[in-house]
């Protein structure tokens, strides 16, 4: 049945019935007249029915040439194309003649080159573009019309991750309008698909700042979706709002020494003091701040020399332990002074640095101290004790400086080390006689010698600021954080 179906079959099924069709006529003219004019009829009729076998063998014959000639190229040319379709499109036909089929198979292989050139070339724009997308340090997201994801970078499958959470607690019935797209975009992406132009935003999502561009994609007139690029911007928000903060501390901190000093000077312009002991009150009230502005210039300076990684440092070696009674030894007489106990706890052997920068190490423990002093009511203790260790066979020299002050609130931990922060919002400049840049500056000493510093701190009960400090320089270790 299937030979019959096909254009062979048919073909030799036709010229089956057209022979068939000339021999029954033939038949029917000629063998009412056999019998009268041959007398060997029987012969004729034979010889007749050789003929018509003939006839029909030669038509067979004739058939299954026109099908190894005509129906086996087509043949090649059908399998051929199921195999393009199927993505083989390296497939060709072979072209064994020069008329019609055999230009029809040279031009079908032309076009299945054609079409394997486009599709090695799409391949490459595609290769190209996901090269770029991957390396992409930004999320790009790409949805259709109805929200669904149609392409994105490893950056923008973790943003997917994250924000879709968001989508299924908090508005779970958004999800069957807007797709997958994750509840922050929904006002983007809605706006997008109604305007058809781009639009920007920056939002605040999970405690990150995010800048997000979202364009439409248009076909003719139409969107059929939209792309999406997120940048996390929180380290540049959080910069902008230190400097704009540093900005306001630097002129509220220079503007009042200035007012101060501005104004008890035009009193002895003025010639108000009535006494001696009141001329020389406004003078040295006029010394301190003069004094106190002095410290907050040299102090901006030399944090902005550290930041800009421009410190000078005088790498020896350098007996901590030595350091350690030194600095005590100064803040001594001043702790006596506030009716506080200081005390240190050393091993029985020196602890030495290979190299470290002894100067600034001594301006750690200054800035450290001074904050513990100014900082624990009378009556209370305060103990710096130093020890080695090891991390991650590693000799490290662990130094310790403990309070029984008023300790830091929780919250205010994370940004004790930024430039004039202050735990206690309360606390003014008379009370407290810091510029508010000494942590800061003790954060990037104790980095520049490759260490670390922690703080740990109970309200109302004390506070602890440890020392790490590579034994064997920076110059050998990078920081470490003890496991």
């Amino acid at each position: 049945m299937r030979f019959l179906r096909s254009v062979v079959g048919k073909l030799w099924a036709t010229i089956m019935a057209l022979v068939a069709v000339v021999l029954i006529i033939l038949g029917m003219f000629l063998l009412q007249y056999i019998d009268i004019a041959f007398t060997n009829a029987d012969d004729v009729k034979m010889l007749f029915i050789i003929t018509c076998i003939i006839g029909f063998t030669l038509s067979t014959f004739f058939a299954f040439f026109l099908s190894f000639k005509i129906t086996q190229p087509l043949l090649q040319l059908k399998k051929a194309a199921d195999l393009i379709a199927q993505g083989e499109y390296r497939t060709r036909v072979p072209i064994r003649s020069t008329d019609e089929l055999g230009e029809l198979a040279g031009t079908f292989n032309h076009m299945a080159a054609e079409v394997d050139k486009l599709i090695g070339d799409l391949q490459h724009e595609k290769d190209h573009l996901s090269s770029i997308l991957r390396s992409m340090a930004d999320a790009v997201i790409t949805f259709d019309a109805t929200g669904e994801v149609i392409m994105t970078n490893p950056e923008g499958e973790q943003i997917m991750e994250q924000w879709s959470s968001i989508s299924r607690d908090q508005e779970p019935g958004q999800l069957q309008r807007y797709g997958s797209v994750p509840a922050p975009l929904y006002g983007l992406f809605r706006d997008v698909l109604r305007q058809g132009r781009d639009q920007t935003d920056k939002m605040h999502v999970q405690n990150d700042v995010w800048s997000i561009v979202m364009a439409p994609l248009k076909s003719k007139e139409s969107v059929r979706g939209a792309v999406a690029v997120l940048r996390n911007v929180t380290e540049e928000y959080r910069l902008e709002k230190l400097r704009k903060d540093f900005v306001a501390n630097v002129s509220h901190e220079i503007r009042t020494p200035l007012s101060m000093l501005q104004g008890y000077s035009e009193a002895l312009l003025d010639d108000i003091a009535a006494s001696p002991e009141e001329r020389n009150e406004l003078v040295q009230v006029i010394h301190d701040e003069s004094l106190r502005m002095g410290r907050l210039v040299k102090d901006l300076l030399d944090l902005a020399r550290m930041e800009a990684g421009h410190m000078e440092m005088k790498l020896e070696q350098a007996d901590l332990s030595e350091l350690i009674k030194r600095v005590h030894r100064k803040f001594l007489v001043y702790a006596k002074d506030r009716g506080i106990a200081l005390r240190y706890d050393l091993p029985g052997e020196p602890i030495r640095l290979e190299q470290a920068d002894e100067d600034r190490l001594e301006q750690v423990l200054t800035n450290l101290l001074d904050n513990a002093i100014r900082h624990t009511p009378e009556g209370k203790e305060i103990k710096i004790s130093a020890e080695e260790t090891a991390v991650k066979d590693k000799p490290f020299a662990r130094v310790t400086v403990r309070d029984k002050g008023q300790g830091i609130p929780k919250e205010d931990i994370p940004f004790i080390f930024e430039r004039f922060y202050k735990a206690d919002k309360a606390r003014t400049r008379g009370n407290s006689g810091g510029t508010g840049l000494g942590l800061a500056i003790v954060k990037n000493i104790i980095e520049a010698h490759a260490g670390t510093i922690e703080v740990a701190s109970t309200l109302g009960e004390g506070t602890a600021f440890t020392l790490m400090l590579p034994v064997e320089g920076p110059g050998v270790l990078s920081k470490p954080r003890e496991t």
